[in-house]
């Protein structure tokens, strides 16, 4: 609310507590850390103040406040606060994350100052107050005295949920959502829609959720051949998808802790979950009526077309913050070789190969979507690349990818990212051998994921910044317990998290995994790490 503010009451305990040699460990490491002497005790009741220009959500920010187990009330007034979270003088930049934060000694009383250029910065600078807070016994809570310069060393830091192969539920998003917002990861990419099931509400078409949405990939497995009836395929497995309102109150949950919430929609493959519920959509399905397994849309017919414009339509309405997935992997481009059609079409349109087909569409979905304010963001796949070098499969040839577009790298040799780049596109390095939590410790260590870098070699200086970041993904196929996804993500999302934030320069896997106890004991005592402390 406008003129909200938060504030601490900051005590000291006694004359002795400066002397003691205090340990800092907080995940992102910070660029820059000023550990000075002493450390101040937390009164019972703090006073707080937070810039009126920030809009917080009051309820998220008393939640981590009470968290560090700090007693506290609101003020209006910056000079009134020991504790005063402000923005820097002019308009707000909100693509600029830095913040800085100051813990003083004034004459035995504690003053906390955080300082940002938007709001993002002023998120983070609490969720570093908040790892600050040390505790002595039972009661007393302590303050180093510091000063922390930091900012992220890129600026897109995601985590990817697949919900389309084993549903989790609103509950699961936002527990995510809320550590996510603990690690400074400021992107969350929700992938809703794949061949098992379709799980968001589209109004204009109820099939979707109606038949569609009652998939699973346990279930689906069982259902791969061509005859396999629309049915056979949903009559046993619940429906499980979210409503409209579902996606708004999430987005709205995300956007307090300073993070965007990206949908993907995939185009022109993963899509047997809509096609069972609509044949026509598919290039070998609407050829006889019955939904075909790993079919792909026919993205020549106008009328499907159409479908993925109105399904767009709702979709931006419920995601605000610009950006649409458009997936673009693995295509299985044997259901356009069958089709009549589709080959018919590329010979009149000149289009040499179904790589470039696919770019075809993919340019055409990139016109749509910027034509509504928002950019695409696809698998590197719609480049056109033959990224696993498939003996079946023709590179494309006559087709560019649209300027502008966010290419997101997963798989392919590196040299692919280097060769996006050249061509002008932004790369987000979502590399699946570092990034990918669905894959076992033995394969992807903590480690292994804590040493990626997002930078792959051979890239000029004057162009590493066209790397906007990292993305660390969990895949749903052998994810079907909340119980498995809390394995498989914790604690290996730290360590992606900090390789998104901290300088490479600075980063320490001995140092990580000392900063990294803490953590650990939080996820214990919510359940999320479950395994023998250090077994990763």
């Amino acid at each position: 609310m406008k003129g909200l503010v938060i504030c601490f009451c900051l005590g000291l305990c006694a004359a002795g507590l400066q002397a003691q040699e205090v340990s800092l460990n907080l995940v992102p490491q910070p660029a820059s850390v000023q550990l000075k002497k002493g450390r101040v005790l937390l009164t019972s009741t703090s006073t707080v103040y937070v810039d009126e220009r920030f809009r917080i959500d009051t309820a998220y920010w008393e939640s981590v406040l009470k968290e560090t187990g700090i007693g506290f009330q609101w003020v209006g007034r910056s000079e009134k606060a020991t504790i005063r979270f402000r923005l820097h003088a002019g308009e707000p930049q909100a693509k600029d994350e830095s913040y800085t934060l100051d813990i003083r000694n004034r004459g035995g009383l504690p003053e906390v100052h955080a300082l940002a250029n938007g709001g993002n910065g002023l998120l983070y600078a609490l969720q570093t107050l908040r790892q600050l807070v040390q505790q002595q016994g039972t009661e007393e809570r302590f303050l180093p005295v510091c000063t922390v310069f930091d900012k992220p060393a890129f600026s897109w830091r995601a985590f990817m949920l697949d919900e389309s192969r084993n549903f989790h539920g609103k509950e699961m998003v936002k527990r995510l959502l809320d550590e996510m917002a603990r690690l400074k990861l400021n992107t969350f990419h929700w992938h809703l829609v794949d061949d098992p099931a379709w799980r968001l509400e589209i109004k204009k078409y109820p099939l979707l959720t109606r038949v569609a949405s009652r998939g699973n990939f346990g279930h689906m497995v069982h259902f791969q051949n061509a005859e396999s009836r629309l049915d056979s395929l949903f009559l046993e497995p619940p429906a499980q998808f979210y409503f409209q309102k579902d996606i708004r109150e999430i987005v709205a949950y995300a956007h307090a802790r300073g993070i965007v919430v990206i949908p993907e929609i995939e185009v022109p493959g993963h899509a047997s979950a809509s096609i069972f519920a609509y044949p026509w959509l598919g290039a070998s399905s609407k050829l006889t009526g019955n939904p075909v397994h790993g079919d792909l849309y026919d993205i020549t017919d106008p009328k499907v077309e159409q479908f993925l414009h109105d399904v767009l339509d709702e979709v931006m309405t419920l995601f605000p913050d610009g950006m649409i997935h458009i997936g673009g992997d693995e295509a299985d481009y044997r259901r356009w070789e069958a089709s009549k059609p589709v080959n018919d079409f590329m010979k009149a349109h000149a289009i040499s190969t179904y790589s470039d087909l696919q770019v075809w569409a993919i340019n055409r979905m990139s016109q749509y979507i910027a034509s509504k304010g928002y950019r695409m963001i696809g698998w590197n796949e719609i480049t056109g690349d033959n990224i696993r070098e498939e003996a079946h499969v023709k590179a494309g040839q006559s087709e560019q990818l649209a300027k502008g577009t966010l290419v997101q790298f997963w798989d392919g040799k590196v040299a692919l990212v280097n060769k996006a780049i050249a061509q002008g596109y932004d790369v987000v390095n979502s590399d699946r051998h570092f990034t990918y939590l669905d894959y076992p410790y033995e394969t992807t260590s903590l480690e292994k994921a804590y040493a990626f870098n997002p930078v792959p070699e051979g890239i000029a200086q004057k162009d590493q910044p066209k790397i906007l970041g990292i993305g660390a993904q969990m895949w749903g196929e052998f994810i079907p317990t909340s119980e498995r996804l809390y394995y498989q993500t914790f604690p290996r999302i730290a360590a992606l998290a900090e390789t998104g934030w901290t300088p490479r320069a600075k980063k320490s896997y001995q140092d990580f995994r000392k900063r990294l106890a803490p953590f650990e004991k939080i996820w214990m005592d919510k359940g999320f790490i479950i395994h023998q402390k250090g077994k990763y």
